[in-house]
This record gives structure tokens, sequence and C-alpha cells, in this order.
């Protein structure tokens, strides 16, 4: 998967037919922040602009700008599921944390 970041901000990204352009938004955040640009270049600079004006007018708010994730997650799995994951895990000699780590960095790489 590609992905444009900036300071911790993800940016989810399509292209317009339409308007023959690239719309962007900022994701993983409630508040709708959006940018677009003609080539990769000027979406860049209009990402990071976005994330800098996101930024700013949460400061003039008075207001803590909302983070992309905190890095916890919690899941709800079968049992079945559960288990086969701590076997794996300690197969591989590593605790569920790591093994799960290892396995998401990969899924979201492929």
């Amino acid at each position: 998967m590609n992905t444009m970041t900036y300071k911790g901000y993800a940016a989810r990204v399509e292209y317009s037919d339409e308007d023959q352009c690239f719309i962007g938004h900022i994701a993983g955040i409630h508040d709708v922040v959006g940018f677009h640009g003609d080539s990769v270049s000027e979406l860049r600079t209009a990402f990071e602009e976005a994330v800098e004006d996101y930024l700013v007018t949460c400061e003039k708010l008075g207001r803590a700008p909302q983070k992309p994730y905190s890095g916890r997650l919690m899941l709800r799995v079968p049992p079945e599921v559960h288990a086969a994951v701590a076997v794996a895990a300690q197969v591989s000699g590593k605790s569920i944390n790591q093994w799960a780590v290892e396995a998401f960095t990969q899924a979201v790489r492929a």
C-alpha cells in the first residue's frame, strides 16, 4: 500500500476524472480536511498545507487536534482464533503483541 504521510497524519487519495485532479482527505480523524492537486507534487504540497492549516485552526479554536491513532488496538476474535494466534506467537518465540504487529505490518504492505 502506498500512503502519503506527514506529521503522523495519513492521506486518503482518489482521482476525480470529472475534475481531472487528485482529491485527498486526512484519514483517521473525524474532522473533514480535504485538499487537491493536479500532480503528485502538487498533491503532496497541498496535503502538507492542509495538515499545517488543521493544526493552526485547532490551536486558534483552543482545542487539541485529533490524533490519527493511539497505537492501541483492541480486537474481539473467536476463541479458536485467539488460541491459534497464541500458539503461532509462542512457536515463533514472540508475544501475541509482537506477532500481531508483524502480521499487521505484512498485511498492510501487501
